[in-house]
């Protein structure tokens, strides 16, 4: 699948594709919705840009590539979002860490999610954090092929 890796803003609705993708993707796999139930007429897609936790997606390449960073993810991993559409998502863990990280995901291939993941991630800058409780899951498209996986996750802490 070919991912828009344009910045969201108004103009692509907030990558409302994308969005729509991973928040249907988790609400398939996980039985429960991504973003919590509000009142608020803001667009999906729009507040899973804004929401105050993190949300990240990449392809299913053989070397798998960022396609989504929410704002959060921006800011915590320090880095644009034109750095993170094309950064490799095993560069989001340190080397030693990487092992693990391919364990993780190659587990939620076959299981399709996991929501108790925790680990040790790096920022741009070198800043390493924790992250714990994050939920990581298969993207999966209208034809029912996994394009990718997404990972959100609210709790984190510098190390």
């Amino acid at each position: 699948m070919n991912f828009d890796r344009a910045q969201p803003d108004e103009t692509n609705l907030f990558q409302a594709e994308n969005a729509n993708l991973i928040i249907s993707s988790y609400r398939h796999l996980l039985h429960r919705e991504l973003l919590p139930e509000t009142e608020n007429i803001t667009p999906l897609a729009r507040r899973l840009y804004h929401a105050p936790f993190v949300v990240l997606a990449h392809d299913s390449a053989s070397d798998p590539v960022f396609f989504y960073a929410n704002r959060t993810a921006q800011q915590l991993f320090e880095m644009s979002w034109q750095t993170m559409v094309q950064l490799p998502s095993r560069r989001s863990a340190e080397p030693l860490l990487r092992e693990e990280r391919q364990r993780l995901l190659e587990c939620v291939s076959s299981q399709g999610y996991i929501d108790d993941y925790a680990g040790i991630r790096i920022s741009a800058t070198g800043k390493r954090f924790q992250i714990a409780r994050a939920k990581v899951w298969n993207l999966i498209d209208a034809g029912g092929q996994i394009v990718g996986q997404a990972a959100a996750f609210s709790e984190w802490t510098a190390v």
